[in-house]
């Protein structure tokens, strides 16, 4: 705490202390003024003397009192029913210790006091606590009034969340909101009033009342609805072109109090229509439990994600592998922020450096291997398809040797639903990998696995936060095809099914997540652009800048000879493997490697001919 908020508290107790003071000498006297029908001259010596005599007792006695019921300590602003009961309680107390200390000094007093000295303290006390409120509620009322840019609200869901987003607004200095009504399923509440707003129906009357009360935001405060309710009412807000926010789904209403700083943006998750992924991590992680777990790319989107989740599951040691030294300081500062007892490691290298991989191994002897590390955007690996097979393909190879070479037990490749049937060379090259640790794991004691997943929400470089930068910009917003469409999860949905497709790995698995429905990447743009406020096409325009080299219309998940088997959890599924001669692949790898290293302009026509599946157009060459 800064010096001058230190001495503005200071000042703040010690005016209530005097206050207090002042107040128990007038319940004092005036207790005496009423009992004698409000004639001060007709008021017994023997009275005023007591009253005197206990004065400076009763003085230390109630600020005791107060000070054990934090009444000197308490947010005025945010007084309620239970600060109006400490209050109601300590006067009570010090009231009647007030009237015993008096009988036990042997000093004169006459029965009725103690009623009428409580009931004037007590109103004394109350009135000086809240008076602070009300004087709030009309401070920014006014505030509200003159706003030059005052924006009405609607709150959706007549609540618990919803009346203290109200009365936190009344209750905020800068507000210039005002809500203006509530919507709520509940029919018992319709046309009835909460703090003074009225609640004007259900779902259906939303429109309507966007339009009657004139509404620029709207407030969705139900903690507890499921993905599905949220994204039913997200459908109707996102036509009025107002403002949406939201309570987080996992808020806890405490005290019955809301900051309006908990309102989040509504996201594009909550248009997805599906209850998150939930894996239960306690019971799946026994096999990291007290190991040494590598995470290659650490400091990677899906990386950091894996290396949050192990952290907080008992992983024995963990080693953070990254060549990006920003990436890697940013996981590091954060798990030891949160984790401060956990053994970590954070390490700067490349997974294509020989020499140092070995120096890894053979320092840490890690027992888990999650490899995370590549190089991800097709386009980028369209201009540099040399990059893409040295760090995705040889990078893996070194490292999956390395792996084997050393005994790690379980070894653990993030791969993409880009790798069925490519038509690209980042698809293609993370095919490799799947290649490669099939291979190596045929002869080796190591147990690999590829998990293969579609997009990921929020991670680097993802479409969403591409969406966003172009609407805050003014757009346009561009979209490669009208037709084309991808599977969406979160980065922990993702992860956490990676780490249980860890549990299930044996030598060569391919682990297919299930992404759920896919979604066209059109429809995504315009609904970013409706609950941002803006109507798709006149105020924000969409382009279609024709699909990209290499980019597909859709994605797939599985190629037709791999197959599909179940496992314990239905959003995951294992391919096939497909039959590799390793004596070829192996020859096949090292001419990519030595063509790589020289820059070859033909590289994509030798990884045809270890792909066959692999498509792409003789100009890309």
């Amino acid at each position: 705490m800064k010096k001058t908020e230190k001495h503005a508290l200071t000042v703040r107790i010690a005016l209530l202390v005097m206050l207090d003071i002042l107040f128990m000498q007038v319940a004092s006297f005036a207790s005496l003024w009423i009992r004698h029908e409000f004639d001060f001259q007709a008021v017994e010596e023997t009275f005023i003397h007591t009253v005197w005599r206990y004065m400076p007792l009763n003085i230390l006695v109630t600020l005791a009192v107060f000070s054990m019921f934090h009444l000197y300590t308490s947010l005025w602003k945010y007084a309620s029913i239970t600060e109006l009961s400490c209050i109601v309680a300590a006067v009570a107390i010090s009231s009647l210790l007030h009237v015993l200390g008096m009988a036990v000094m042997g000093l004169k007093m006459f029965k009725s006091y103690l009623l009428l000295y409580f009931l004037l303290f007590l109103f004394m006390v109350v009135g000086l606590r809240f008076s602070y409120r009300f004087f709030r509620f009309v401070r920014n009322k006014c505030n509200r009034g003159m706003a030059e840019k005052r924006e009405n609200v609607m709150i959706i869901g007549a609540g618990d969340a919803g009346a203290a987003i109200i009365k936190e607004n009344r209750l905020s200095k800068a507000a210039t909101r005002k809500v203006c009504c509530l919507i709520d399923k509940d029919p018992k509440k319709w046309g009835r009033y909460i703090l003074g707003c009225p609640v004007v129906g259900g779902a259906d009357k939303i429109m309507e009342s966007v339009e009657k009360y004139k509404i620029q935001k709207i407030v969705i405060a139900i903690p507890s609805a499921t993905s599905q309710q949220i994204k039913e009412l997200v459908e109707i807000c996102k036509e009025t072109k107002c403002e949406l926010k939201i309570l987080p789904g996992i808020y806890q209403l405490i005290d019955g109090e809301v900051s309006i700083s908990q309102l989040r943006e509504v996201e594009i998750e909550d248009l997805l229509g599906r209850e998150p992924v939930k894996v239960d991590l306690e019971e799946i992680l026994g096999y990291i439990q007290g190991k040494t777990v590598l995470v290659t790319g650490g400091g990677g989107s899906i990386g950091s994600e894996i290396c949050r989740q192990l952290a907080g599951h008992g992983v024995g040691k963990l080693i953070i592998f990254d060549v990006y030294e920003n990436n890697a300081y940013a996981i590091q500062q954060e798990l030891k922020r949160k984790y401060p007892n956990l053994n970590l490691e954070v390490l700067i290298g490349s997974v294509r450096n020989t020499s140092r991989m070995n120096d890894v191994f053979a320092t840490y002897h890690p027992e888990i291997v999650f490899h995370a590390a590549a190089h991800k955007h097709v386009p980028l690996m369209e201009d540099s398809p040399n990059e893409a097979i040295k760090n995705n393909v040889i990078g893996t190879y070194k490292t999956a040797k390395m792996a084997s070479d050393y005994g790690v037990k379980k070894f653990i490749l993030i791969s993409t639903d880009k790798a069925v049937n490519p038509t690209n060379i980042m698809g293609a090259s993370k095919r490799l990998c799947e290649m490669v640790i099939q291979t190596i794991g045929k002869k080796s004691q190591t147990e690999f696995a590829a998990v293969r997943f579609g997009n990921v929400l929020g991670s680097n470089g993802s479409v969403i936060p591409l969406f966003k930068e172009q609407i805050k910009n003014g757009g346009p917003v561009t979209v490669t095809h009208k037709d084309i469409i991808r599977y969406f999860m979160t980065i922990p949905e993702a992860v956490s099914l990676v780490l249980q497709a860890g549990a299930y790995a044996k030598n060569g698995e391919i682990f297919v997540l299930n992404m759920g429905e896919p979604v066209k990447i059109v429809d995504l743009a315009r609904n970013l652009i409706k609950l941002s406020g803006y109507e798709p096409d006149v105020d924000i325009k969409i382009e279609f800048t024709g699909l990209r080299p290499g980019e597909k219309l859709y994605e797939e998940l599985l190629m037709d000879e791999e197959g599909m088997q179940t496992t314990e959890n239905k959003r995951i599924f294992i391919g096939r493997q497909i039959d590799v001669d390793e004596e070829t692949f192996e020859k096949n790898i090292e001419a990519l490697d030595e063509a790589s290293r020289r820059e070859d302009k033909n590289i994509r026509e030798l990884v045809h001919k270890i792909v066959p599946e692999y498509r792409y157009q003789a100009s890309q060459k």
